[in-house]
């Protein structure tokens, strides 16, 4: 069942990530696709904060480390926060190791998701963002 919502600014995208991560039970491997600006990191924030794995402001873009890690000492199901934008090929995402992500249940949250090379072994939620201009974001969770 498609749902949509319609955040007004980055404090609501990050509220209704936090509201989103009550619905999320490891394993599940979370599918973000947007625009550069859409919102994905901001929404990626509150899904964190809300799994209970980092607070907010430590949540960063990936776009450079290509993956984070939150909570794997403090929290049952850690929290896995990838960004595939500079993956080219297959090549690219083996030598990142992700396919090890899913050795042990968790929360994987990606962004760029449709340049993910592989069948999932977990449930998948796929949402997608849109810039609706100013600080408006339409989320469609698919």
């Amino acid at each position: 069942m498609a749902e949509e919502i319609v955040t007004h600014s980055a404090e609501e995208t990050t509220a209704w990530g936090r509201e989103f991560a009550a619905r999320l039970k490891a394993p599940v491997l979370v599918l973000l696709t947007g625009d550069l600006g859409s919102g994905k990191t901001t929404l990626t924030k509150g899904i964190v904060s809300g799994l209970g794995a980092a607070r907010e402001e430590d949540v960063t873009s990936p776009t450079f480390t290509l993956l984070h890690s939150y909570g794997e000492n403090q929290v049952e199901k850690p929290v896995f926060h990838g960004d595939l934008y500079r993956i080219e090929n297959f090549h690219d995402f083996e030598t990142l190791g992700m396919e090890d992500l899913f050795s042990k249940p968790g929360v994987v949250i990606l962004e760029w998701a449709e340049r993910f090379p592989l069948p999932s072994p977990w449930p998948e939620m796929r949402i997608r963002l849109e810039h609706l201009g100013g600080d408006s974001r339409r989320i469609s969770v698919l």
